[in-house]
């Protein structure tokens, strides 16, 4: 598995929020759900993103797909200054901004929400609802807001998804998370490939013939007793060429790779499983548990124990560099 689809696995779509919002001016609505991971694609009439702060609005128009990452607040409106008469909270719920509930009242069918069923302008939604520590990189690899242009391989995909979005039949919802995970991964590889991109150094290491082997490995098989001889003999060539190609490529050695790796795994069965420390230990390669909550605690600042009680670690923020908090890919 290469370290993009090992990332996408930890946001993977698990009964994601997906819906079609159908508005007629003026509409605005303040999301503040405090999601991950969202994308959103106009489909008709247009939509401005407003993050908060001093970052400027986006306008998009039919087939642009944006990304937006979270927790941070923002709008999606008619028009930059029109004021939210709608809020979207954690977990989808939506009320008004005094905290009245208007779920019922804005329906429009299935999956389809807004004030007008015949509304000039319409969006589609996907919103991935929990995120766990082994997506981190891939979080600290995006901007707040990313915008992808109208064309592509996007096209298709939101086309499809438009058409699946409002139908009710067996299985839709699973049909429905892996088509945002399709449009999630096709629209990452877009950015990550752009010209003048910076993408992450890990991104740029799996296409090394050496480190992208050694790479796969450490993410196949973390629990595995690796060295970096053992990775250098599946890789062909010497300790010290790979120490030092991987050093050069990733941004740190293998072992320090393969322990940040390790600790990831641990982080998201501690938060999604009701295993033991001990048998978490064991799953991610450490013989005694005494010896993990020591690595643990080192390089997370709680024990595995208060990890879990405590629901995680605050979000983490991203390193990219944008102009103006928005960073948009020129057709």
């Amino acid at each position: 598995m290469d370290a993009l689809a090992e990332l996408l696995d930890g946001p993977r779509a698990r009964g994601a929020l997906l819906l079609r919002m159908v508005m007629e001016p003026p509409w605005a609505v303040r999301i503040e759900d405090r999601a991950p991971l969202c994308l959103m694609a106009v489909t008709g009439g247009e939509a401005w993103i407003v993050p908060d702060g001093d970052t400027e609005p986006v306008l998009l128009r039919p087939g642009d797909l944006a990304v937006a990452r979270g927790p941070e607040p923002y709008t999606v409106a008619d028009r930059p200054d029109t004021e939210p008469r709608a809020r979207i909270g954690p977990g989808g719920s939506c009320t008004t901004l005094r905290g009245e509930p208007l779920s019922q009242s804005m329906e429009l069918g299935v999956r389809t929400w807004g004030n007008a069923l015949d509304g000039s302008a319409a969006v589609l939604v996907g919103t991935y609802l929990l995120d766990g520590e082994i997506s981190g990189r891939l979080l600290d690899a995006l901007p707040p807001l990313l915008v992808l242009p109208a064309g592509g391989r996007t096209g298709p995909l939101l086309a499809l998804l438009g058409d699946e979005i409002a139908r009710d039949e067996p299985g839709q919802s699973l049909m429905l998370d892996r088509l945002l995970d399709l449009l999630l991964v096709d629209a990452l590889r877009t950015w990550f490939s752009r010209p003048g991109a910076e993408p992450p150094a890990w991104y740029v290491a799996m296409g090394d013939p050496v480190v992208g082997q050694a790479l796969r490995l450490l993410h196949d098989e973390p629990a595995h007793p690796w060295t970096v001889a053992a990775l250098a003999a599946k890789a062909g060539v010497s300790r010290a060429a790979l120490a030092r190609r991987f050093t050069e490529l990733v941004g740190e050695p293998p072992m320090a790779y393969l322990t940040g790796r390790r600790l990831a795994v641990a982080a998201d069965l501690l938060r999604e499983t009701d295993a033991t420390v001990e048998s978490v230990a064991r799953k991610v390669g450490y013989s005694q548990a005494f010896a993990f909550s020591t690595a643990f605690k080192r390089v997370r600042g709680v024990s595995p124990q208060e990890y879990r009680k405590g629901g995680g670690l605050p979000e983490q923020q991203g390193t990219l560099r944008e102009e103006r908090g928005v960073v948009t890919l020129e057709p």
